[in-house]
């Protein structure tokens, strides 16, 4: 049996590794690893781009939430949090455009690739400005353990939430140690949830293009899409 100051002190940190995983599946965020996942290849990259995300996303929330705890809440104006919900929603129209014009001007190719160890994976990718396909290179560079750009992305994300969860911080913990602790799991879970859910979302994305290439390419197109509404949906509600 636990004391019975520790239980409650517990539940509340629970909840917030519990808040951070629903967090994560916020379809702004979804649909921006799901515009980066369009990219990818693998289910293990995919999950790496999730990672990214969760790792920015909870760098952010770990230094201006924390400052703010620090601060009493008075660390960002009420003025800026809805300046950056507008920024999330240009930043989500731009990732969908990006999708949407890799797919006009690419030339997209499936093909088998095999590795040094013998593993053989499917690839689509361009061969935009080559020659007949037969004298076309097909060596290509694979993604970085950390990829960069979902970095970015969740850093941006995590500018965008701070506000909120400084709230719900400040309310859900009777102090200033617990109320970092709070961010902190709530950072975990919302690292752990994007993993959850950029590995959901590379199945359809791997199966379609295993099936087939038009599959893919209509399902790339609906993703890329559909980012761009709900980023000017995103604008239109906040700017």
């Amino acid at each position: 049996m636990l004391p019975h100051k520790v239980e409650p002190l517990l539940s509340v940190l629970v909840m917030g590794f519990l808040l951070g995983m629903k967090h994560a599946t916020d379809a702004d965020h979804l649909a921006a690893v799901a515009t980066l996942a369009t990219a990818e290849r693998s289910l293990a990259r995919t999950v790496r781009l999730g990672l990214a995300w969760g790792t920015g996303h909870t760098l952010v929330l770990l230094v201006v939430g924390g400052a703010a705890v620090l601060l009493g809440g008075e660390f960002l104006p009420p003025r800026l949090s809805q300046y950056l919900e507008v920024a999330v929603g240009g930043m989500l129209v731009l990732l969908g455009a990006n999708v949407l014009r890799r797919l006009v001007r690419q030339r997209l190719h499936l093909h088998a690739h095999r590795h040094g160890d013998g593993v053989v994976h499917l690839h689509v990718h361009s061969h935009a400005g080559e020659g007949a396909h037969a004298l076309s290179a097909h060596d290509h560079a694979h993604a970085a353990a950390l990829p960069r750009q979902a970095l970015l992305v969740g850093m941006v994300h995590g500018m965008a939430g701070s506000a909120a969860l400084i709230v719900l911080s400040l309310a859900a913990a009777p102090s200033i140690g617990l109320a970092l602790a709070w961010i902190a799991l709530f950072g975990a879970g919302s690292v752990a949830g994007m993993a959850v859910a950029s590995a959901a979302v590379a199945i359809p994305l791997r199966v379609s293009a295993a099936a087939s290439l038009a599959r893919r390419t209509w399902l790339t197109a609906a993703v890329g899409a559909a980012t761009c509404v709900l980023g000017l949906y995103r604008i239109a509600a906040f700017a």
